[in-house]
């Protein structure tokens, strides 16, 4: 069956790669960017630019663009690390990152919620860099706070859109080559794009509000 993606940050990397995958299987997919890049627009999906998920405003256009449109899935991609530690502290790149990758995605699951029918889904990208518990090298203060911060807010969406038929993805997509890692990594995007939608075709009401790993299996909060 034919799904309608919603994807934020879908313009390099991982998100390019999520939107290469759905797209050859067949389902509609909507890339949400601030700059298409090359790649995107030749890969041929529908396209909204000029998205900046931190920005209220831009969220609010891009609600008043998916107007009427059913979204099966909503898959919030978009993210930024910057680099913190004890001897380098930067509290505005801090709040840079807490506005993209904690509110950004709260703000646009909940401009687009009452497009998701009874049994879509809400794909949040996390990392495990935001596990507490996993927490055994410091530093990145900054993304380790918010990525945390999303995973407490994936964690009461779904329990809140549960009632709704609504399941909700906590996703680490695993250690990826891409220039956020500066190409390091265990695995390439395109591998973890094809994980990560498996991910999301599994994931039901059950393991709503999982934090999961790309792989399949549990990680600790």
């Amino acid at each position: 069956m034919t799904e309608t993606i919603v994807l934020t940050g879908a313009n390099r990397g991982i998100g390019l790669e999520l939107a290469r995958t759905w797209h050859h299987r067949g389902d509609t997919v909507i890339a949400v960017c601030r700059e298409a890049s090359r790649e995107l627009r030749e890969l041929g999906v529908q396209l909204i630019e000029g998205i900046d998920v931190s920005r209220a405003e831009d969220v609010e256009t891009l609600r008043q663009r998916l107007a009427g449109t059913r979204i099966d899935v909503l898959y919030n991609n978009a993210g930024i690390m910057r680099d913190e530690n004890l001897s380098a502290m930067d509290y505005d790149t801090i709040r840079e990152q807490f506005e993209v990758n904690t509110l950004g995605p709260l703000r646009v699951t909940e401009a687009l919620i009452p497009q998701i029918p009874e049994g879509g889904k809400v794909g949040l990208m996390t990392s495990r860099m935001g596990s507490i518990e996993d927490n055994d090298s410091g530093g990145r203060y900054g993304y380790r706070i918010t990525k945390a911060g999303l995973n407490a807010a994936g964690q009461s969406l779904a329990v809140d859109l549960k009632p709704r038929g609504i399941a909700v993805g906590i996703m680490h997509p695993g250690f990826v080559r891409t220039d956020m890692t500066r190409q390091q990594g265990h695995i390439t995007p395109d591998e973890a794009a094809e994980r990560l939608v498996a991910r999301m075709d599994e994931l039901d009401l059950a393991t709503s509000g999982t934090f999961r790993h790309s792989d399949g299996s549990q990680l600790p909060w």
